[in-house]
């Protein structure tokens, strides 16, 4: 795929061609009488890592990552934790661990009562079925779509020690599931994929591609917005690097994630008049709530070490190379977390707040270290965080985001100058994140490594999380200001990404961020005819 040169004026300017980017921009430009820009600060989805499902750890902390970090967060006894962001076409779809996991029945209800019933979950699952091509079993056909662009299957080769995690789960009393994905996920399963034929297939393959041979899109890389454009209230496109101007005749698409999204808008002058007064910048439209209520998943680990030479440790050997790139099969088509178990910490509660996350491998730090022998490793997921922070913008004119996952006090900040991005390319205003929060039997034998801690104790947790310990699946509230996403006080503007949810899901939050933007194209259809 090769962008062309961008023109000046078109329809539609999106920002960010990831998760929700790439379903814009395909479905969007499926009209032939409209013209497309999809902008992208990153570069193209070529690294051979992309396409490897268990490399996916070695595409952290290089050009195609943002590279986020907190500061010290006191609730962890001062520790830094790592964000990744995907940073390349495809954005966190090409970086995750492929988890297609749409949560359960009780979050999108929730979104109903906050946004009205067409967030509800009734209404919500056509649009994942849209997206879907399930190439699983034939039972699966009941749950999945089989027609979208997005290939979802089971794991191809899943690690032998993976049957011992289920097989603990069916003797701890767990329920087992026909599919992960129906409306109450409580029990335990293998991880449904974005793959096909074993390789990573991210909303870059599944939507932007089939797409960018169309002469009505552009899509744009290495190039970084760094402002929106007015005529009165009224967005009119964006400023990008070097001054370059981005016209839009009928909207602008914010689609640049829980960071990037409200960093746009507060650097435009749309945020909280009190702290954009602070930070020297002019205040077009008052909205207290940009950059607020974010949320993200707080997990901790265990890791155990296996007898056995079995596990994932050491699998990028010449066979298993070859057998990957001939035949798409073998350990290198592990995603890694090859099964997953929802379940309540207590019995009283109405869905699970605790998911378990399995990986036939010692994963310490979000694999940036290297496992040295053969081990698993369960993750626990805090899902439904009572806390929540802030974005903001510091007082040197650097971007600070503020998160909360359960425990008190932490802040996001940076990497250092230059680490994780190309060369050349240090943002306008760089990102930090400020915190604020609120208050089976059965397995492989093994001795155990790391003791995580048990569910409700932020003591344990503050003492037990490894470094890096939580998913970066941030969001914050807009869809329940507005149903449709659009920002108010401005014209021509809408928010599309995990950033407008109401509340962050019961589980990995890539299937949702598609559903979302699938829905938002056609709310966009809509106002477009009206």
């Amino acid at each position: 795929m090769s962008s062309r040169q961008a023109s000046a004026e078109y329809d539609y300017v999106i920002v960010g061609a990831g998760s929700a980017g790439c379903v814009l921009a395909a479905r969007l430009s499926e009209d032939p009488t409209v013209r497309v820009a999809l902008v992208e600060s990153g570069g193209r989805d070529r690294k051979t890592e992309i396409r490897i499902p268990a490399a996916f750890p070695k595409l952290f902390k290089t050009p195609y990552d943002w590279n986020f970090s907190t500061v010290g967060q006191a609730g962890l006894g001062g520790r830094e934790l790592y964000w990744p962001r995907g940073h390349t076409l495809g954005g966190c779809s090409s970086v995750n661990a492929m988890m297609w996991v749409r949560g359960h029945r009780d979050d999108y209800d929730a979104w109903g009562e906050a946004a009205g019933p067409e967030w509800s979950y009734d209404a919500i699952v056509p649009y994942f079925r849209r997206a879907e091509r399930w190439t699983g079993s034939t039972a699966g056909r009941s749950v999945y779509g089989t027609r979208g662009p997005l290939s979802i299957s089971p794991p191809r080769d899943p690690n032998p020690t993976t049957a011992a995690f289920l097989e603990a789960c069916r003797a701890a009393g767990l329920t087992e599931l026909p599919e992960l994905n129906i409306p109450d996920p409580s029990g335990f399963s293998l991880t449904p994929v974005n793959q096909r034929a074993g390789r990573r297939w991210s909303t870059a393959d599944g939507y932007l591609k089939p797409a960018a041979c169309r002469r009505n899109l552009d899509v744009v890389t290495d190039v970084r917005v760094r402002r929106l454009s007015f005529e009165g209230t009224r967005v009119t496109g964006v400023v990008a690097d070097a001054g370059k101007v981005l016209r839009a005749r009928r909207e602008v698409i914010l689609s640049a994630g829980a960071v990037g999204s409200p960093q746009l808008l507060m650097l435009s002058g749309i945020g909280d008049p009190d702290h954009l007064r602070e930070t020297g910048i002019d205040l077009r439209a008052a909205s207290p709530d940009v950059g607020r209520h974010l949320q993200d998943h707080l997990s901790a680990v265990v890791t155990m070490r296996c007898p056995l030479p079995v596990t994932l440790t050491g699998a990028d050997t010449l066979a298993n190379i070859g057998r990957f790139l001939l035949a798409g099969r073998g350990p290198l088509t592990s995603n890694v977390g090859e099964a997953v178990a929802f379940v309540r910490s207590t019995p009283e509660l109405a869905a699970p707040d605790i998911e378990l996350i399995y990986a036939p491998v010692p994963f310490v730090e979000h694999g940036l270290t290297p496992p040295t022998e053969h081990g698993v490793t369960i993750g626990a997921v805090l899902l439904q965080p009572a806390s929540e922070g802030r974005i903001t913008l510091t007082d040197a004119g650097h971007l600070g985001a503020a998160h909360r996952s359960g425990l008190p006090d932490g802040r996001v900040r940076p990497a250092p100058p230059g680490g994780g991005r190309p060369p050349g390319r240090s943002p306008l205003r760089r990102p930090r994140v400020r915190t604020v929060h609120g208050g089976p039997d059965g397995s492989v034998p093994g001795r155990r490594r790391r003791r995580g801690p048990g569910p409700g104790d932020p003591g344990l947790l503050r003492d037990a999380l490894p470094p890096g310990g939580h998913l970066p699946h941030g969001r914050r509230r807009r869809v329940g200001d507005d149903p449709r996403l659009r920002v108010r006080g401005v014209r021509g503007l809408r928010v599309v990404d995990a950033s407008v949810m109401p509340r962050i899901t019961r589980g990995n939050t890539q299937a949702p961020t598609v559903a979302i933007a699938e829905k938002a194209a056609e709310l966009i259809r809509e106002d477009a005819r009206v």
